[in-house]
Order: C-alpha cells, then structure tokens, then sequence
C-alpha cells in the first residue's frame, strides 16, 4: 500500500471493536480500584492487580505475535484475545474478594496480550508508510472514543440509577461480547511466513532495540492509572470520592479521543521521537501536580494532561516500532516491545503500591516524575545517533 493515503475499511472495522470492547472496558475501570479497596485491598493491592495484569498481557504479546508472523495470520488471535477478555470483565461482577479481581484482571490483560500485537501488525499492514500514523492514530480515536462512553455510561450507571459496582461490571461484560461482531467483517491477505520464531532482542535492529530499552525504562514510571484515581479522591468527602474520580477520568478519555488523530498525523510530519518526548515529558508534569496541587479544579486540568500525554504517546510508540521493525517482522516487533515495557508494569506497580502503602502518595508522584524524566533525557541522547 506504499503511496497509497486512503484509510483501509479493516482501520475503521478495527477501531468499532476496540470502540465497543473499551465502552465495557471503560464503564469497568474508573471505579475498579474503588471496587478493591471496598473489597479491602490498598496500594499494594492496586499494584498487583495492575502490574500482574500488565506482565500476563506481556508474556502473552511476545508469543501471539512471534506466532502470528510464522503463521502468517493475525485474525484469529485477535478474536480470541477478545473473546477472552469480554469472559473475564462478565465473571468480574461476582468477585467477592480483591484476589479474584486480580486473577480475572489477569485474564482480562491476558487476552490483549493476545490480541495485541497481531491486531497491530494488522493494521499496520492496512496502512503505508505515509499514512501509518494517521492510521493508528484513527485507531486508538476510536479506541478511546469508547473510553469516553464507557466512564460516562459508568457515571449515569452508578449516579443516576443507582447500580452497584457489580451490577456496572455485568453490564459491561455483556456489552464486551457485542464488539465480536464486526471482526467477522475484517479481511486480512496471508502474511509471509517465518519458519521460526525468535523471541529475542538480539534479532531486532539495533535502533529498535534502542528505543524499547528507552521505552521500558519509561515503563517503570508510568504506574498504574489507579493510583492518579485514588489521589484524586483523597480529599473528597461521600459520593464525591466516587462520582469525581469517574468524572476526571472521563475528561482523561475525552482528550486522549480529541488528540489521538492529530497527535498520529503530527507523528508523520514532524516524526515520531518529537511527538514521544512531548508525551514522556507531560507525564511528568502530571506526576508533578499530584505532588503539590490538590483542588478538584487542579485535578481537572491534570487529567487533561494526562490524556493529551496518552494521546500522544500510545499509538506513537506503536507506529514507531512498526516503522523500525519492516513489515516481515512487525507481528515479532511489537510483541517484543509491548513485552517489555508490558513486563515492567509489574515492578511498577509493585514499586508504586509499596511507596503508597509506607510513604504516602507523595511518594509515588515523585517516584514517577523521576523517572519519566530520566527516560526523556536518554530518548533526546539516542534520538541523534541512534534513532532515525
């Protein structure tokens, strides 16, 4: 598809599945870690459920996608990443302790694991070069388009109606299984065949391989979502602790879902590593205002951050290990990288919830500013002499 701009329908066919898959994902997410702390887990207990998620998605990116190269098909494993994932966010509702939301999270993040990477190298393979960032970036739009509907389905569900947490939870299990649907629509031309896989950096290029240490390093600052909504509700009274978490959360997705497009188009006229240093370096700013600002009004304008940082990031990241990679290992690539940087979710989350359970979240914040701070300074080191 080299020089050829028109969007492919798969983008668009993609992007309603992950639009309904991130409405139940979404409506699931924003009170889950009120969900476990009513279940009597703290910021160790955020950690793990997030982090052990994170590192079953990794282990089960690096093997679905090396697979789906060798066998030179994405689709299938795209479905029953899916499928997977919607069986999990059903069963959640009847969770009665925080260690079985931690397993059927595990097995949540275990079915994006399997999706992943052969639903990227899917699109990547509907796009060209010249369009690919615009591509992904369509993508995630619809990506968090549902992310927006999700948080305020989750919002009417729990104010208005007065659902339970377990009642929101069923009701997007349900939902979950609807986004199946347009997958059956996707057509996919047979990938070249590898005769193997290497699950290894050392089969990569070396300037890819500069970029996911660079990534992963990242990795370890970008902590779990949960903690930004718990320390957001530390200074809310009542129902407030939960409806305005909800709502910042909302604004998080709303911006993410405004920016995504124009960040994926910004990526392919000024290049990646540009749009990638904005993103890191705002996440640092978001961490910074955690630590000394606490009103609702500065919450608001946080979370506006911290979306247009993961509008910028995300689906940059994404399209940068697609460019490095070449088309005949791209399935591999992105397993890899999302590997990586999944896997060091993991000690992240860990870190970050034994930070908040001995020092407070002060502490966490400005763990996670450092950090993200220090991998802005090695991706402007590399981004001379060993990114193109």
């Amino acid at each position: 598809m080299a020089g050829n701009s028109k969007i492919h329908r798969n983008i668009y066919l993609l992007g309603i599945v992950s639009f309904i898959n991130d409405t139940a994902s979404k409506m699931i997410l924003p009170i889950l870690p009120l969900f476990i702390q009513s279940l009597g887990g703290g910021g160790l207990a955020f950690g793990l459920v997030d982090g052990i998620g994170e590192a079953a998605a990794a282990i089960a990116k690096v093997f679905s996608g090396g697979l789906s190269d060798r066998l030179g098909k994405r689709k299938p494993f795209v479905f029953f990443g899916y499928f997977l994932a919607s069986v999990s966010k059903f069963l959640m509702a009847f969770a009665s302790a925080w260690s079985v939301v931690l397993v059927l999270r595990s097995a949540e993040r275990l079915g994006k694991g399997i999706r992943e990477p052969p639903r990227d190298a899917l699109l990547a393979a509907s796009t060209s070069s010249e369009n690919r960032g615009r591509g992904f970036g369509i993508h995630r739009a619809f990506d968090s388009g549902g992310a927006v509907l999700g948080s305020v389905l989750a919002l009417a569900l729990y104010w208005f109606f007065g659902f339970s947490f377990a009642a929101i939870f069923l009701t997007a299990g349900i939902i979950s299984f609807v986004s199946l649907a347009p997958l059956f629509l996707v057509k996919e031309k047979t990938a070249v065949k590898k005769d193997s896989v290497k699950i290894s950096l050392s089969a990569l290029p070396k300037n890819l391989k500069a970029f996911i240490l660079v990534a992963t390093i990242f990795a370890l600052a970008n902590f779990s979502y949960m903690f930004f909504i718990m320390g957001s509700s530390l200074s809310l009274p009542g129902g407030l602790a939960v409806v305005v978490p909800i709502v910042l959360y909302t604004v998080f997705n709303l911006v993410s879902t405004f920016f995504s497009v124009p960040a994926g188009i910004l990526s392919d006229k000024i290049g990646r590593k540009k749009v990638l240093l904005a993103g890191y370096a705002l996440f640092s700013i978001t961490c910074l205002g955690f630590i000394f600002l606490a009103s609702p009004w500065a919450f608001l304008v946080l979370f506006f951050i911290y979306g247009l940082f993961f509008a910028l990031v995300d689906a940059t990241e994404r399209a940068f290990v697609s460019d490095l990679a070449g088309a005949k290992n791209r399935g591999t690539a992105l397993g890899t990288f999302q590997a990586f940087t999944g896997i060091a979710s993991l000690p992240s989350g860990i870190i970050a919830g034994i930070l908040w359970d001995s020092f407070g979240h002060v502490s966490v914040f400005a763990y996670g500013a450092a950090v993200s701070f220090f991998a802005v300074i090695l991706l402007m080191a590399f981004s001379a002499k060993r990114l193109v």
